[in-house]
């Protein structure tokens, strides 16, 4: 085997595995791997899409749930030289056939069960549950003996959530992850002796990129689980296996409204992370109040950056609970106005950063990357302020903003006051077309218990100006979202706005 320099995002576990070969590295269902258990079904995995006919560069798309299989794909195309390319598993129909297609994917690695609803003609091998699925031939496989693939090649498309437009995918390097890797140990204060759960969906960035790699980098006993099952997720905690959890606003609502809620014994968590999408400010107060020696740690960022870009720590919560916190490690932040200019402090602009996280561009769109990439720095679509010591507060993303009668409003302000009312379980605003205000402010509530649309706008003049309270409220049983957790504002506009 020709040996690199290992800045490569398999070469993260190949260390961790002659460190520590006899501790256990993932845990599913009733397997366990130890590290070098994991890192030997990596090379065999690997071994094992060569013989397929891949070589370096070709694309390899990954359609399956949560499992130590997902794992075992996604560093066997690293170690192979193949680019991974997650697929969100409720995907289905053109929007599965539009990733499939635009990757140009050689192949498919899918689980059995989700595999009939791939397009006709795509080459599938499946994932596991069978006896010739990756999983099942590993034991007939020798072990990888190729070169490796160089720090600058591509490890992954990363295809961006789509919440506006149709996904791009980000074209991320070995060299821009490992540095992520970095980037997540040193701002979330990752250990070997936590013992983290990874329930969100694994082709999601941050949790593949910001929690499980980081954390087999440093050594650590990860717990894979199919979903955010909150049943099990206490379970696991009040059994003393997890004291670490990553989760969206969406699954911390979720847990904090369960009538269980106050009485488990929840002492053993000890790490709170949350993040991919914002955390009302009312929500994130109960959750402190409620568990007051628990850690919590407000990571943001996005797709292209690998997605950490700032993290506010548990020492910084006080005082600053609606702010994203610092940047991380290897990343530089500006607030700049529509010309490019900094504007100073306290003042809403876009947020743009320069990184060795981000990603090259956009795989197959010459011209959404230069726009992205303009000045020599990435323009995220956030709008954003800083302050005088250098923590950042995401106000809105910038086409989200909501133009009511040439005033603008922020859309996470009025979300914030709604979420104060105790008749809303969730909210999101948007602007919808209104021949007087051009766009008027619109809610839509998921209620609890009986609320009425005029007590909820009544409600948010109390603690606003006037003119950003809704001039509608729309209640539903539910929010779209993506599998990440964020809500599909989009969806929101498109359907209503007629």
């Amino acid at each position: 085997m020709t040996r690199g320099h290992g800045s490569t995002v398999d070469g993260i576990l190949r260390r961790s595995a002659r460190r520590t070969p006899a501790r256990v590295a993932v845990e599913y269902g009733t397997r366990a791997w130890t590290y070098a258990e994991l890192d030997d079904a990596v090379s065999r995995a690997a071994a094992l899409l060569r013989a397929e006919g891949l070589g370096p560069g070709d694309r390899v798309a990954a359609y399956g749930h949560n499992s130590d299989a997902c794992l075992i794909a996604f560093l066997a195309c690293a170690r192979a030289g193949l680019v991974h390319v997650p697929v969100n598993q409720s995907l289905t129909g053109d929007d599965l056939a539009y990733l499939v297609g635009q990757s140009g994917s050689a192949l498919v690695l899918a689980d059995p069960g989700l595999a009939p609803r791939l397009p006709e003609g795509v080459r599938v091998l499946p994932l596991r549950d069978t006896e010739d699925s990756l999983l099942g031939r590993l034991p007939d496989t020798p072990p990888y003996d190729g070169p490796e693939p160089r720090a600058e090649d591509l490890a992954q498309l990363l295809y961006t959530s789509g919440t506006t437009a149709l996904p791009k995918g980000a074209m991320m390097t070995h060299r821009a992850l490992v540095h992520a890797y970095l980037s997540a140990i040193t701002a979330l204060d990752l250990s070997a002796g936590d013992r983290p759960v990874h329930a969100l969906p694994l082709y999601h960035s941050a949790q593949l990129h910001v929690f499980l790699l980081p954390y087999l980098a440093v050594g650590a006993t990860n717990v894979i689980l199919d979903a955010p099952d909150g049943d099990r997720l206490l379970d696991l905690v009040e059994a003393g296996r997890a004291d670490s959890l990553f989760a969206p606003p969406t699954v911390w609502i979720g847990l904090a409204a369960r009538p269980d809620f106050a009485t488990r014994d929840l002492s053993g968590l000890r790490k709170a992370y949350y993040g991919a999408s914002v955390m009302p400010v009312p929500v994130l107060e109960r959750l402190r109040e409620r568990l007051p020696g628990l850690a919590f740690y407000n990571c943001f960022g996005q797709s292209e950056i690998g997605p950490l870009a700032t993290v506010l720590g548990p020492d910084e919560h006080q005082g600053r609970l609606d702010s994203c916190g610092r940047t991380v490690l290897f990343v530089d932040a500006r607030v700049v106005d529509a010309d490019g200019a900094d504007v100073p402090d306290g003042t809403p602009g876009e947020i743009v950063y320069r990184s060795p996280q981000l990603c090259e561009g956009y795989w197959d769109k010459p011209e959404e990357s230069a726009e992205a990439f303009r000045d020599g720095w990435f323009h995220s679509g956030d709008l954003a302020v800083r302050d005088a010591d250098g923590y950042f507060t995401i106000v809105d993303r910038v086409k989200d903003v909501i133009n009511s009668g040439g005033v603008l409003v922020a859309s996470r302000q009025v979300e914030d006051a709604l979420y104060t009312h105790e008749g809303v379980a969730e909210a999101a605003v948007v602007g919808l077309p209104d021949e007087r205000w051009i766009e008027a402010v619109t809610a839509f509530v998921v209620p609890r218990g009986e609320v009425t649309e005029d007590r909820l706008i009544a409600h948010v003049k109390e603690r606003l100006a006037p003119f950003k309270a809704p001039k509608r409220v729309h209640f539903v049983a539910e929010l779209p979202r993506n599998a990440s957790g964020k809500i599909l504002k989009r969806e929101l506009r498109d359907r209503f706005a007629g």
